[in-house]
């Protein structure tokens, strides 16, 4: 019988998966269109995707559904079609893994506007459509979500409390930083600093915190940012870096980290503590198998011994 998730990260570091928004453009998807549409009208592209990290070792792969809330989906004219989209996502994650125990973890994106009294969006409005997600992830069978590129507390804990209600065996709340101007910190568009946010995360009942996406968090910012969660929160981290910087290459948006260059910030990662290690966007299949060389080469050397900041340490913040 497959291991809880929480439970399997104490015995050893598991390897997420890598970027799907920009593995489904090379596939094909148009920008600006809806990447989740293809989980009922074209799933072996998706499929194919996924079934590529499975195949380079991921342990856990993010269903295809980052943009799968009724208020993004709506965008597209596809709001009646939250419940299936949801639950083939689960299903084409679930099948990728080829029989094999791997994890699927329900993706949920930010609802992509601002809450009254700044937006247009009720707050109301927006619990309903994480809720309803949640709800079709976990139905489907997800063996954790995740809340993901989350800047603000008031979105996030409105996420978390909708996974928590949907009763999500597993909550990972994930922030999205970026580096200030004189490179000293990083914090999330609306001002959040990775220790507040950990403190949050814990307090509305996330099981793992973690962080993915941002400008200029790269692989040395996030073990930063993975160090600085472990002296506020004795709970698992999470980090998924972006692949690099974006440059644009012939009209298209590519990301200048190689495999290579990526790979070296998995051990001091792993020496941080940090109990998933993925990666976001520009990433791609070559990234995680390089990955899961390292990681295993690691373990081989090393062993595992999750580190957990003292309470001492945390008083000390």
């Amino acid at each position: 019988m497959k291991k809880h998730l929480l439970d399997a990260i104490q015995e050893r570091p598991l390897l997420g998966d890598g970027a799907m928004g920009t593995q489904l453009m090379l596939a094909g998807l148009e920008q600006g269109s809806c990447g989740e549409a293809w989980n009922l009208t074209h799933p072996e592209r998706v499929l194919a995707i996924q079934r590529r990290y499975a195949e380079a070792g991921s342990d856990c792969i993010l269903t295809n559904t980052f943009g799968g809330s009724r208020i993004m989906l709506n965008r597209h004219s596809h709001a009646g079609k939250v419940a299936a989209i949801n639950r083939a996502a689960v299903e084409i994650a679930r099948e990728a893994f080829q029989g094999r125990d791997g994890y699927v973890i329900g993706d949920i994106g930010p609802f992509g506007g601002l809450m009254e009294p700044y937006g247009d969006f009720l707050e109301s409005d927006v619990r309903d459509a994480f809720g309803e997600q949640a709800s079709a992830l976990v139905a489907a069978g997800a063996d954790a979500v995740i809340v993901e590129t989350q800047t603000s507390l008031e979105e996030l804990g409105l996420a978390i409390g909708a996974a928590k209600s949907a009763g999500a065996p597993c909550i990972i709340g994930s922030m999205a930083y970026d580096v200030t101007l004189d490179g000293s910190t990083f914090r999330t568009m609306m001002g959040i600093d990775p220790e507040r946010a950990a403190r949050f995360m814990e307090e509305q009942g996330a099981d793992i915190v973690a962080l993915n996406c941002g400008t200029g968090m790269d692989m040395q910012r996030a073990r930063q940012a993975a160090e600085r969660y472990r002296k506020v929160t004795g709970l698992p981290v999470m980090v998924q870096p972006n692949a690099g910087q974006p440059k644009l290459v012939s009209m298209r948006v590519v990301y200048d980290e190689t495999p290579d260059q990526m790979v070296q910030g998995v051990a001091p990662l792993l020496d941080a503590g940090a109990n998933i290690i993925g990666a976001c966007c520009g990433s791609a299949p070559e990234h995680i198998r390089a990955f899961r060389r390292a990681m295993d080469e690691y373990l081989s050397t090393n062993g595992w011994h999750p580190r957990l900041a003292s309470e001492g340490e945390r008083a000390q913040i």
